[in-house]
């Protein structure tokens, strides 16, 4: 069994610091310190690790005057061609004069380490504040359309003496979108994937003079790849760079925003005229957002025009009854909110990955999080669904996941429990959103996923000849909830018997019988094992509904981990148990039906 092949069932979507090996974490863990250590005597205060992406690390740090700045790291394992990047963001950065995009002060190289400091954009960027409201107020979102029509406008009029020297931002996503609420100001920030226009939006060629047409090959293009969840089909297969990748990037941006996705793919089955968004504002989302250029570009026109006219429409905030989850979950409040990673299969409507090799010769780290693996040759709806479930395990949440398409209809069967009741509301709209980007996949078959927290992972290191290296096993934990008699007699839901055809670790019998040991005893959890060359992976977690049976249920356990040692196969196995037989049924919807903002808000 190769190395490799592993990656055919259970797709590892957010890797957690939990999940590295020991060796790795540490280092991973020294390297930030350093960082910080490093801008501490420079004479910065309060540094902090702020985000990371494909490309870098970016910290934050606060002046001796009280002014805030950010620095960007390049990531030291990248090619240096790809470290080289930030250099040219930093110069980009430097020609670009706007409210909206922080301040450039500095770029400096320490060493093989290119650093580039800018001012810190106040407030929070738009991804995380999306998931804590769940679904923008159409009011925020015109809003946040005007400023960036506004910003688009400015990139594509500025002059380098005078010519004409569009600038392509290239990455707009709600995560490059900083949200200041009490002063209501938007900054647009990560500039590493900006270039200078090679056509304009009528699809002329620009150059500052006739000897630059003369000279550069008009046929190649500089573009960079922004990221793949939203940036638009021209900037995806690569053409010259155009003032068109961004408006693509402020349509993703909106329509994300006002579905409660992190994405742009799932706008055939929830276009955003279902969204109730202003009539106006909705289309031209859509046409924006259509698989058609000329459509595409005739929209992002009528976008640049008469965006300040739609923002004058009066919207004030309509009190709607909060939407009912499709399917049920839990809450609870826990102050140790777990690190939520989920692990997916996909079965025979998810067709494997680039069968036709072709991005074979690409090297891009955006694309490694995405299209090499396992998503290039799937239609819009399954990557938007995908990237649905993705977008539920950014919240402190356990628990499984099946879905299941039959003939006509959709039958679901879920247990979810949410560590934070203030994300309540927030969490329904990305459930909705799930099921009703699973109405809309009419490929039959079978999709199931697993929820853990990554802190609980058990890790076994192998030694040179494969053996265990431990000196005292360790427990897997579970918690138990006290439920009356009568739910504990309610029929079980399914549980996984290791006999999936995706799933290539072989796992010793006893293992097996342990588990259907388990299931004898009313419980919901998962188990999924991850056989490495160097180590063992155990992904878990066990909750207990029937306390009766408590000294059973933890002697299985302690079971199935002395079982463990004997695992030697390289590759993934799991088991899922739902805790209860109570499947719900949705019919197949190709497109949510239209729903627009009140024509008289008033009544």
């Amino acid at each position: 069994m190769s190395k490799q092949s592993i990656h055919n069932f259970y797709i590892n979507e957010q890797q957690s610091i939990y999940l590295l090996s020991h060796h790795d974490a540490k280092k991973h863990r020294q390297w930030l310190n350093i960082c910080k250590k490093q801008l501490s005597l420079l004479g910065y205060q309060d540094v902090e690790l702020i985000g990371s992406g494909a490309f870098g690390f970016v910290f934050a740090g606060v002046e001796d005057s009280g002014a805030q700045w950010v620095f960007k790291f390049s990531r030291i394992t990248l090619a240096q061609s790809v470290r080289d990047r930030l250099e040219d963001e930093a110069y980009m950065l430097s020609q670009i004069n706007n409210p909206m995009v922080p301040e450039f002060f500095a770029f400096e190289r320490v060493k093989k380490q290119g650093i580039l400091m800018m001012a810190r954009a106040k407030g929070e960027d738009l991804e995380q504040i999306s998931l804590k409201q769940g679904r923008l107020k159409p009011r925020d979102l015109v809003n946040l359309a005007l400023k960036l029509r506004n910003v688009l406008l400015d990139l594509r009029e500025r002059k380098n003496g005078m010519s004409l020297q569009p600038v392509v931002h290239g990455d707009i996503k709600p995560s490059n979108i900083v949200w200041d609420q009490q002063s209501d100001a938007f900054s647009l920030v990560d500039w590493g994937s900006s270039v200078y226009a090679q056509i304009d939006v009528h699809g002329e060629p620009v150059a500052s003079n006739i000897m630059d047409l003369m000279s550069s090959d008009i046929a190649s293009t500089n573009a960079r790849m922004g990221d793949v969840y939203f940036i638009g089909d021209e900037q995806m297969s690569g053409a010259r760079s155009s003032p068109r990748f961004d408006e693509q990037g402020v349509a993703s941006t909106i329509y994300a925003l006002a579905s409660a996705q992190s994405c742009r793919f799932g706008a055939q089955v929830i276009p955003a005229a279902s969204l109730g968004l202003p009539i106006e504002f909705a289309r031209v989302i859509d046409g924006m957002l259509s698989k058609d250029k000329v459509t595409r570009d005739a929209a992002g026109d009528y976008f640049i025009r008469n965006m300040p006219a739609m923002a004058k429409v009066y919207l004030p905030d309509i009190s709607l009854p909060q939407a009912k989850p499709y399917i049920p979950f839990w809450t609870v409040q826990q102050s140790d909110l777990p690190d939520t990673v989920v692990y997916s299969s996909r079965k025979q409507f998810l067709r494997r990955a680039d069968h036709n090799q072709q991005l074979l010769d690409v090297n891009d780290a955006q694309l490694d999080r995405y299209y090499k693996e396992f998503l290039f040759d799937t239609g819009d709806t399954e990557k938007a669904f995908l990237a649905s479930i993705s977008r539920l395990a950014k919240y402190p949440v356990v628990g499984g996941l099946s879905f299941h398409w039959q003939q006509e209809s959709l039958f679901v069967e879920s247990s979810l429990m949410l560590h934070d009741e203030d994300l309540q509301d927030a969490f329904t709209d990305a459930v909705n959103a799930t099921v009703m980007l699973a109405q809309g996949i009419e490929q039959k078959g079978l999709f199931k996923c697993c929820l853990f927290d990554a802190r609980q992972t058990i890790q076994l290191e192998r030694d040179e000849t494969g053996a265990y290296i431990f000196e005292q096993l360790p427990e897997l934990q579970y918690s138990v909830s006290h439920v009356a008699a009568s739910e504990v007699t309610r029929p079980h839901s399914y549980f996984e018997d290791g006999k999936d055809p995706d799933e290539q670790l072989q796992l010793p019998k006893k293992i097996i019988q342990c588990v259907f040991e388990l299931n004898k005893i009313h419980h919901t959890g998962c188990i999924i094992f991850e056989s490495l060359s160097d180590r063992l992976k155990i992904h878990y977690y066990y909750r207990l509904l029937d306390a009766e049976q408590e000294a059973a249920f933890s002697a299985l356990l302690r079971e199935i981990i002395q079982y463990t040692v004997s695992i030697q196969d390289y590759g993934v196995a799991g088991f899922m148990k739902l805790p209860y037989k109570n499947t719900r049924e949705f019919e197949l919807c190709t497109t949510q039906h239209v729903q627009y903002y009140p024509k008289n808000p008033k009544r």
